[in-house]
């Protein structure tokens, strides 16, 4: 994960604050903890239904528990997807962790996202194509 993940990243992945993923990695190497303002992590990327999201504007679903290949990235499989996507259309990708580096990846790209935690603790991140100006 270090090669491909910014610290951020992985304290998202591992639901902790950037600080406290940071203070884990000193006390392992035998340094003392510092103080940070830093509380970033995996709440960066959990908000508030954004008013783009229309559940019946999804037209594909990825469960990263039905992979056949645990080490394919399912970050390849919503870009496969998002390639074919029309404006305002959704893509799900459904995961038991937060998707950080894919999330990333996607804004990057220049797509929306939104992601939620569902009831059973399932980690929901839905992209779309912006509507063009």
């Amino acid at each position: 994960m270090a090669k491909v993940a910014s610290l951020r990243q992985a304290a998202a992945a591992g639901r902790l604050p950037v600080d406290e993923l940071v203070n884990k990695l000193r006390a392992e190497v035998g340094q003392a903890a510092i103080a940070t303002e830093d509380a970033v992590g995996a709440d960066s990327y959990f908000s508030t239904q954004p008013g783009w999201f229309d559940r019946t504007k999804i037209v594909a679903s990825i469960d990263e528990r039905d992979a056949m290949d645990p080490d394919k990235m399912t970050v390849v499989a919503v870009l496969h997807e998002a390639a074919r996507m029309r404006e305002t259309e959704i893509v799900e990708l459904i995961t038991t962790f937060p998707p950080a580096p894919g999330i990333d990846i996607m804004k990057m790209k220049g797509y929306l996202a939104w992601t939620e935690q569902d009831k059973d603790g399932l980690i929901r991140t839905y992209f779309s194509k912006p509507a063009s100006p």
